[in-house]
C-alpha cells in the first residue's frame, strides 16, 4: 500500500489501514455517534512490531482484521499501553489469547502495570522508566516521555525518532461529533478546547508538559482521541494549549456537561483578558453583554456604582456606558452599603439576586426571572458599592454553575467599574484643578492666560476663513474707583461678580468671557453678523443699568462703557485689543454708559 497525503481526508476509508508515513499505520475503528472515538496504530518493523494503544473489546476485532492486511499479527513484539484504561486496554485478555511468542510485551509505566495485572494476563509487562524511558526495536528508536498527571499519574508520551511521531496518548485528544481522521484547520482546536479543560487537572501541568514535548522535533501529533494534528498545525495547538485553563469539574457542583461547562469557563476567562486589556469602562460592559450572550438572553445590561460623594452613577448602552447621575432602582436600595456577610444572608449565601417579572409584586427572589443582579464589592472592605444587572429577554433558570461563574464576574467587574469611578473622580479633580487655573476666583470668567491660548486658536481659524470674524467687546465699569471708596473693597468684589454674572448669561456658550484685570472685561465673539456684537454688547449695558443691588449698594446704579473692535486678519491680539479700548475709551469720554465702535 503506497502513502497517502494526509490533508486530503477524502481520501480515507476507515474501514481499511490508512498508512500516515513509511511503515506507520492507523489500525482503528470508527464507531458510529461516538464522540470520543479512540485510535490505535501500528508500527510496521518485521518480528518487531509495535501496537500503539489496542484498543477495546469493542474495536479490536475490526482493528485486528486491518492489522493481518498489513503483516501477521504474530509480527507484533511491543503492545504500548500509555495508561489503563478500557479504552485502550480492555483488549488485552483477547490480546493474550492469540499472542503465540514467548517474547511479546506489554510495554507502560510502573503506575499502570500495577492496575494492568489485574486482567490476569500471561504477557510479561515492560516497564518504560526501568527501560531508560526508550526502547530499541532493531533499526527503529522510541523515545518515551514523561508527562505526568495528563490525565493520571503515570502518563506518557511515545516518540518515533524515525518519523518525527508523537504517539500522544490523551494529550491532544478532541471530541468529535463530525469525525475526520485529519485536522483540517485551526478551528479544530475547539475540539481540544472541552476536552482537556475538563481532562487535565490544571494549565501548570499542561504547560510543563508541553513545554517537554517541544523539544522535539515533531512531524505529525497522533492522538488517542479525535484527529491526527498534521504538522502545519502543531505549533498553533501547542500555543494554544498552554493558555487553556484546565481543571473544569472544579467549577460544577451539579452539572457535568463538558461543553456548556467549557463555554461557560471561556466566558468567565474572555472577560478577565478585556478587563486586562481595555482600560475603557465601556469597551468592558460592551465585552461583557457580548460573552454573557453566550449563556444567557441578554436584553440589556445596566450597572449603578456610588460615589465617594453618595451620588449614584448609572452605566448603560443608550448612554455608551459613559455614566450619568441617576437614582437606584427601588428593588436595589437595600443592597447598596451591604457587606458580604449580609448579602449572604438575605440571599441564600452565594447566590445572586434574581428579580422575577415586574408584575410580581412582592419581588419574589426565584430561579426564574427576568433580571439577574450581580453585587459588586469594593476592594478595601467587601461593602457592596456597584451593581451589574442582566435585564434578560425571557426566563431562564440559573442552576449552580451558571450562578458561579455569573458571581466570579463579581471579581473583575468590581476592579473595572471601581477603577473607572477613580478615573473619573481623577478627572473631576483634573477638571476642577484646570478650571481653577483657567477661571477668575472672584467672577468666574476666563484669566488672560486662557484667552492668549482659546483666542490664538480662534485667530488661526479667521487667518484662513475670512467669513468666521471675530469681534472684540471690552467693557469697564464707570465711576469703579467710587464704589469701592464709598462702601468698601467687599462691595466692589459684589460689583464685580454681578456684572460678571450679567455678561455671561447675555452672552453665548461659543463666546469668551474674560476677565483681564481690575474692573475690566472683554469678550470674543465670532460671527458672520456685524452687528450682533452691538447687540450684545447694549444688551450688556441695559441689563447692568437695571441691576438691583443689594445694601450697601441699594441705592446705587452701575453703568459699564464698551468698545467694539473687529479684528483683521493677520492681526496680533494685543494690537485688535488696542483699538477696542480705544473705543471703549471714547465711550467713556463722551459721557459712558455707552457702546463706541469702529465697526
Amino acid at each position: 500500500m503506497d502513502s497517502i497525503n494526509i490533508t486530503e481526508n477524502d481520501a480515507f476509508d476507515p474501514d481499511k489501514p490508512i498508512k500516515i508515513a513509511d511503515r506507520i499505520w492507523w489500525v482503528g475503528h470508527y464507531l458510529n455517534d461516538d464522540p470520543f472515538q479512540c485510535h490505535i496504530y501500528l508500527i510496521e518493523n518485521k518480528k518487531n512490531s509495535v501496537l500503539i494503544d489496542p484498543g477495546s473489546k469493542l474495536t479490536f476485532k475490526y482493528a485486528l482484521r486491518k492489522i493481518e492486511q498489513i503483516i501477521p499479527f504474530n509480527y507484533i513484539r511491543y503492545f504500548v499501553c500509555h495508561h489503563q484504561d478500557p479504552d485502550i486496554t480492555g483488549s488485552l485478555p483477547l490480546i493474550n489469547q492469540l499472542v503465540t511468542r514467548d517474547d511479546a510485551v506489554i510495554v507502560s509505566h510502573w503506575r499502570a502495570i500495577a492496575l494492568l495485572k489485574h486482567y490476569g494476563i500471561d504477557i510479561p509487562f515492560l516497564c518504560v522508566e526501568k527501560n531508560n524511558w526508550h526502547l530499541n526495536i532493531k533499526d527503529r528508536l522510541l523515545k518515551f516521555i514523561f508527562t505526568p498527571y495528563l490525565h493520571f499519574p503515570g502518563a506518557y508520551c511515545t516518540f518515533d525518532v524515525e518519523s518525527g511521531i508523537l504517539f500522544s496518548s490523551d494529550l491532544f485528544g478532541g471530541f468529535t461529533d463530525n469525525w475526520t481522521l485529519i485536522a483540517q484547520d485551526e478551528s479544530y482546536f475547539e475540539s481540544i478546547r472541552p476536552f482537556h479543560e475538563h481532562y487535565m487537572p490544571s494549565r501548570e501541568i499542561l504547560y510543563n508538559a508541553l513545554v517537554k514535548l517541544e523539544r522535539y522535533p515533531i512531524n505529525l501529533v497522533a492522538p488517542q482521541h479525535g484527529s491526527i494534528i498534521p504538522k502545519h498545525l502543531i505549533k498553533f495547538m501547542f500555543n494554544r494549549l498552554k493558555d487553556l485553563d484546565c481543571g473544569l469539574y472544579l467549577m460544577t457542583q451539579t452539572n457535568t456537561d463538558i461543553i456548556r461547562l467549557s463555554n461557560l469557563n471561556r466566558l468567565l476567562q474572555n472577560f478577565i483578558k478585556t478587563v486586562i486589556i481595555h482600560r475603557e469602562f465601556g469597551e468592558v460592559a460592551n465585552a461583557l453583554s457580548m460573552h454573557a450572550n453566550e449563556i444567557l438572553p441578554v436584553q440589556n445590561l445596566l450597572f449603578y456604582a456610588m460615589r465617594k460623594d453618595g451620588k449614584i452613577i448609572q452605566f448603560d448602552e443608550e448612554s455608551m456606558y459613559r455614566g450619568i447621575i441617576s437614582d437606584i432602582p427601588e428593588e436595589c436600595e437595600d443592597i447598596i452599603g451591604m457587606n458580604q456577610n449580609q448579602w449572604n444572608a438575605h440571599y441564600s449565601n452565594d447566590y445572586l439576586k434574581i428579580i422575577s417579572d415586574s408584575s410580581n409584586e412582592n419581588h419574589e427572589y426565584t430561579e426564574q426571572s427576568h433580571k439577574v443582579i450581580i453585587p459588586l464589592y469594593t476592594s478595601e472592605n467587601s461593602i457592596i458599592h456597584a451593581l451589574a444587572i442582566f435585564n434578560l429577554t425571557m426566563n431562564v433558570e440559573i442552576d449552580r454553575e451558571l450562578n458561579s461563574i455569573l458571581l466570579q464576574l463579581s471579581v473583575p467587574l468590581s476592579i473595572a467599574i471601581e477603577r473607572e469611578i477613580i478615573l473619573r473622580s481623577l478627572e473631576m479633580e483634573r477638571q476642577r484643578f484646570y478650571e481653577q487655573a483657567i477661571r477668575d476666583p472672584l467672577t468666574g470668567l476666563y484669566t488672560r492666560v486662557y484667552m492668549k491660548e482659546a483666542v490664538r486658536r480662534l485667530f488661526s481659524i479667521h487667518d484662513r476663513e475670512p467669513n468666521a470674524q471675530i469681534f472684540i467687546v471690552i467693557f469697564d465699569i464707570d465711576h469703579f474707583k467710587s464704589v469701592n471708596d464709598t462702601y468698601g473693597h467687599n462691595a466692589g468684589d459684589t460689583a464685580l461678580k454681578t456684572v460678571a454674572e450679567t455678561i455671561l448669561k447675555e452672552t453665548r456658550e461659543a463666546d469668551i468671557q474674560v476677565r483681564l484685570g481690575g474692573e475690566e472685561f472683554a469678550v470674543f465673539i465670532v460671527s458672520s453678523d456685524s452687528k450682533l456684537p452691538h447687540i450684545i454688547a447694549e444688551r450688556i449695558r441695559e441689563k447692568v443699568e437695571k441691576l438691583k443691588l443689594d445694601p450697601p449698594m441699594k441705592d446705587l446704579t452701575l453703568t459699564i462703557s464698551g468698545g467694539i473692535a473687529a479684528r483683521e486678519q493677520q492681526e496680533e491680539l494685543q494690537n485688535a485689543i488696542q483699538r477696542a479700548d480705544k473705543e471703549l475709551y471714547k465711550a467713556k469720554n463722551t459721557g459712558r454708559n455707552r457702546i463706541c465702535s469702529t465697526c
